[in-house]
């Protein structure tokens, strides 16, 4: 999926190409679309997308497990700066496991098939999936 008015795709594709109207229905219509999110290694674009992905867990709007590809511990600074939220009151330590981390793909696919996203809104143990914002 691609916003429309961006950059046209020009090299080899797989699976189905899908232009939408702007990165939000992007965004929206991809996490519909999805079993799981998992971020590589990457840039801005990247890191935006895991926020959202991870705020919306944390919020109840999905109960989709978020996987971390940690290659060669490309995320470690994230990580100690979430870790640093957390200590400091900003994100609560239950919100802290919405993120499966594993170094290889293998195992983050192993972790990401066995359900553990905890409820990160109430205390109780129930989660109530919803669809994320169109």
């Amino acid at each position: 999926m691609y916003p429309g008015g961006s950059k046209r795709i020009t090299g080899e594709t797989v699976g189905e190409v899908k232009e939408v109207a702007g990165m939000h229905q992007r965004k929206a219509e991809m996490a519909r679309q999805s079993d799981a999110f998992i971020a590589l290694p990457g840039g801005y674009g990247t890191l935006e997308e895991l926020l959202e992905v991870i705020t919306w867990a944390q919020l109840g709007i999905h109960d989709k497990p978020v996987g971390l590809l940690n290659v060669d511990g490309y995320y470690n600074a994230l990580l100690c700066f979430i870790d640093n939220a957390v200590d400091e009151g900003f994100i609560k330590p239950t919100a802290r496991h919405i993120i499966v981390l594993a170094p290889t793909p293998k195992e983050l696919l192993d972790k990401l098939e066995v359900p553990s996203l905890p409820d990160t809104t109430s205390s109780s143990s129930s989660s109530s999936p919803t669809s994320p914002p169109a």
